[in-house]
């Protein structure tokens, strides 16, 4: 791919990462000032750079925690920053949930508590509920991670599991007002699945996350399975009092993202389509079908007349069957791509996740052409079998084609432009 085709690509994901810019997003949202107090919580790979925005836009000193990604900290004045792991929960991340129900303890009707939560929370936010220990809570998440389930049945789930996630923590800070300020990572924008919902209680029922584990074959272990058959794990509802004078805001998601570049897209001369905001499904299967649907433009002008943009978001999903692979959704949905429109020289295409690390490398994605799967094999790698043990990394890593932005401090799902000459 030539580096002008790439910059283009570029500068749609960096028009997406601007339309969720924190300052931006927050200063349209602002809530009114309480008789109070004032404490900010805050959960989420781009939560630090969210209350870095929040003060400076607030003005007067505030308080409270606010827990983010190993190396995704910014420095705020007042607001406590602490990092802990992601994607699979540390004892900093335990330790985060203890410090945010503090901060939230003993609070009156007339202070005001701010969340502000975007994607990633879930595993930020380690609080194993009764006898559960921190080794259950990592063991939860590595077989949702490993199922291949959507994000919303895993969030389904995992709020059942926690003493702190499906509105738990809004609850803890009653007769405080809360106002919910989040940035969506989910497809169709539901608040109560950002970070499965630490101030937003979910709709979803116990019996319903049961449901949801039968249904996807979820192997849980037995301590896990154990209180999911508990009525402990029943969590609060909707309609409880305590949640009867809360806001709650989207503030930036997908779909504004993906409008963004569109209209960069447009402003460079190219047409562009926004297919949904919400795709899920298996990643390298959702490429098959954007690559085929890519080349029914390229070859018949169908059903969009090229040149065009193709622009799509949502959460794929990976189920591994290598466990030493590497990568993430966007490099295993590009890896499949690039694979079924080899040969065909008007294709070009970036996906990325918006927070800038895709999976477990430091990549946010990968670029791909017609020309990619040929390249890769050329370093010796073989696509095929590269997917079939998800390591599109190493892949696009032997193509020289991985994209590398850095955490943006921002996370609205996934990002995918399609180029079609």
């Amino acid at each position: 791919m030539d580096i002008e085709t790439r910059a283009f690509l570029t500068s749609l994901f960096d028009a997406a990462i601007q339309a969720a810019d924190p300052h931006k997003a927050i200063s349209k949202h602002l809530p009114e000032r309480p008789k109070g107090r004032t404490i900010v919580i805050g959960a989420g790979k781009g939560a630090a750079q969210l209350g870095a925005a929040f003060e400076e836009l607030w003005q007067v000193p505030v308080e409270g925690v606010i827990v983010t990604r190993y190396g995704y900290a910014t420095p705020c004045k007042h607001i406590e920053v602490i990092e802990a792991a992601h994607p699979v929960p540390d004892e900093a991340g335990l330790e985060a949930s203890k410090a945010l129900f503090d901060a939230v303890s003993g609070l009156t009707e007339d202070d005001l508590v701010v969340a502000l939560i975007c994607g990633g929370g879930s595993a930020l936010l380690s609080s194993p509920p009764g006898d559960l220990t921190l080794a259950d809570e990592q063991a939860l998440n590595s077989a949702l991670l490993a199922s291949g389930a959507p994000i919303g049945v895993m969030n389904a789930i995992r709020k059942h599991v926690s003493g702190i996630k499906g509105g738990r923590l809004a609850a803890a800070a009653f007769p405080a007002r809360v106002v919910s300020l989040i940035v969506s990572d989910v497809p169709g924008d539901d608040p109560a699945q950002v970070a499965s919902g630490p101030t937003v209680p979910s709709e979803v029922t116990l019996e319903e996350a049961l449901d949801l584990v039968r249904t996807w074959n979820i192997e849980l272990p037995d301590a896990i399975l154990k209180h999911l058959s508990s009525e402990s794990a029943r969590g609060p509802h909707p309609k409880d009092p305590v949640f009867a004078h809360h806001d709650v805001s989207i503030i930036a998601s997908s779909r504004l993202s993906l409008e963004a570049a569109a209209e960069v897209s447009r402003q460079n001369g190219l047409p562009a389509v926004i297919l949904s905001d919400a795709i899920e499904g298996e990643a390298r299967d959702i490429g098959l079908m954007h690559a085929a649907l890519a080349r029914e433009v390229a070859e018949k002008d169908q059903p969009f007349a090229k040149p065009v943009v193709l622009l799509s978001g949502g959460e794929t999903t990976v189920t591994l069957r290598n466990t030493e692979g590497r990568g993430g959704r966007n490099t295993e949905f590009l890896l499949s791509f690039a694979r079924a429109i080899e040969g065909q020289p008007s294709i070009c295409a970036l996906a990325a996740d918006t927070d800038g690390i895709d999976g477990s490398e430091d990549n946010a994605g990968a670029f791909a052409d017609g020309t990619t799967a040929t390249v890769m094999r050329g370093a010796g790698i073989d696509p095929q079998r590269a997917l079939l043990q998800n390591d599109a990394w190493g892949a696009f890593e032997a193509a020289s084609a991985l994209f590398v932005p850095g955490p943006t401090g921002t996370n609205v799902n996934d990002l995918r432009a399609i180029l079609i000459r």
